[in-house]
């Protein structure tokens, strides 16, 4: 178990498509969810996907629960997502408070659809099909951002609707 180096907003990898994972079973495909989970832990993140760690394939982790970084977050058990695909969007979106390990620093009001049904495939290779919604919905959204080449910031109307860190504790505190 290694913790991996997060990549930053600038990094190549982190604006290209990732590749589909073909083989689940393989080593090294399990090895990287295995350094994922400890990086993720380190980085006290609620998510991470394969390409901020410089590995450009279809998998991302999501965990959440109540931290320094998102203090009302629910609990969801360690998650991880392969393949990953939105199926159907609701016709709501809702503006939510975003960070992101690979844009450190910096948070933003980003819309997200509020419900969306999803389709991926987890480190057994078992299929599954859910509708996530809220925080849960929004996590899912940014990852797959990642394996879109995509950071929260190019969902903004204007990157200088980005606050630091310290601004965005004073107003949700």
């Amino acid at each position: 178990m290694r913790s991996l180096t997060i990549l930053q907003r600038g990094e190549p990898v982190l604006a290209q498509m990732a590749a589909p994972v073909d083989n689940v079973n393989q080593i090294t495909i399990q090895q990287l969810i295995t350094d994922l989970k400890t990086t993720v832990s380190a980085a006290k993140g609620v998510g991470i996907a394969a390409p901020q760690v410089g590995v450009s394939l279809r998998l991302f982790l999501m965990c959440s629960a109540p931290s320094e970084r998102y203090p009302d977050a629910p609990l969801l058990p360690l998650t991880v997502v392969i393949n990953p695909e939105i199926l159907d969007t609701s016709n709501q979106q809702e503006l939510g408070w975003e960070g992101c390990l690979s844009v450190k620093g910096k948070r933003a009001l980003v819309p997200r659809y509020s419900s969306i049904d999803v389709s991926y495939i987890d480190e057994t290779g078992a299929k599954h099909q859910q509708t996530l919604t809220g925080f849960i919905a929004r996590i899912f959204q940014h990852e797959l951002d990642h394996l879109d080449g995509i950071t929260f910031i190019e969902r903004l109307d204007n990157e200088s609707d980005a606050i630091n860190e310290q601004q965005w504790q004073k107003i949700t505190q």
